[in-house]
């Protein structure tokens, strides 16, 4: 009698190789961006410089939302946001996360999460923000590897199963 296959264990993808994603995000993101923030005249903002006086809580955050102009909003602001978001929507996960073979899931099914909440999640960004970035560093001491912004939106990152 044949018994059925089982699923292979879920492996969480934690904190450091979800950070090694996120500046492989930054940088492409940055060589793709920085063309057309110098044809705007507009600087680019990586979110690398954590210097001269960035601050991860409120007033920093505000600061980058709070752009100079429409077309520092657009650059800054506007297509990052569309680009992640259509990544995540088409592919589930960032060229960052590709790299790793991580993917974003419905935290309970382990299935595609809805645009809703992916769109949540991105906006959840914001609040892994506050308190210096504590909801992103949650995620090294989470038994599920969840941010802030995982457990608002109700997802996971795993790596890919084969």
């Amino acid at each position: 009698m044949d018994r059925p296959a089982e699923a292979p264990p879920v492996r969480y993808v934690g904190f450091w190789v979800r950070s090694l994603a996120s500046v492989v995000d930054i940088i492409l993101s940055s060589i793709v961006l920085a063309p057309l923030g110098a044809l705007l005249k507009v600087e680019v903002d990586t979110g690398l410089d954590l210097g001269s006086g960035f601050q991860l809580d409120w007033h920093g955050i505000s600061q980058m939302l709070r752009p100079h102009s429409l077309a520092s909003f657009t650059v800054n602001v506007l297509l990052p946001a569309v680009a992640v978001l259509a990544f995540w929507f088409t592919r589930g996960s960032t060229p960052g996360k590709m790299i790793f073979s991580a993917v974003i899931v419905d935290a309970r099914t382990l299935g595609r999460p809805g645009q809703g909440q992916l769109v949540a999640r991105y906006l959840a960004y914001y609040v892994s923000l506050l308190a210096f970035g504590l909801g992103f560093l949650w995620i090294a001491f989470d038994r599920r590897k969840q941010g802030w912004h995982d457990k608002i939106a109700g997802t996971v990152v795993i790596r890919k199963p084969r």
